[in-house]
């Protein structure tokens, strides 16, 4: 069983920043990709970053300049650092981890955390 468990959520004013971790917990599991996607009220799902074993990283359009997404390999652990956050920013983020398991590729997501920032 792989498990995520994302922690650092809550509620900040428009400006603020707010630090989102994920630690991944499972035997057997090699993760190659570690994420965090969003969804807000009425809304899809939508990534926001991703970043790979080899540290390369990826960022919605969106957030790009004001969102960081970091990993300690060791840990199995992904972090992602909010800035100058604003209303639009507003959603339940999810993290998810991706590799082999079992010989299959496999996704496994967590339970996701709030972020609502006030104007």
């Amino acid at each position: 069983q792989v498990q995520l468990v994302e922690s650092g959520g809550g509620l900040v004013q428009t400006g603020g920043s707010l630090r989102l971790s994920c630690a991944a917990s499972g035997s057997g599991f090699s993760i190659n990709v570690m994420g965090w996607y969003r969804q807000a009220p009425g809304k899809q799902r939508e990534l926001v970053a991703t970043i790979t074993s080899g540290g390369t990283t990826n960022y919605a359009d969106s957030v790009k300049g004001r969102f960081t997404i970091s990993r300690d390999n060791a840990k199995n652990t992904v972090y992602l650092q909010m800035n100058s956050l604003n209303v639009e920013d507003t959603a339940v983020y999810y993290c998810k981890a991706e590799g082999y398991r079992s010989g299959w590729f496999q996704g496994f997501w967590g339970q996701g955390t709030q972020v609502t920032v006030s104007s």
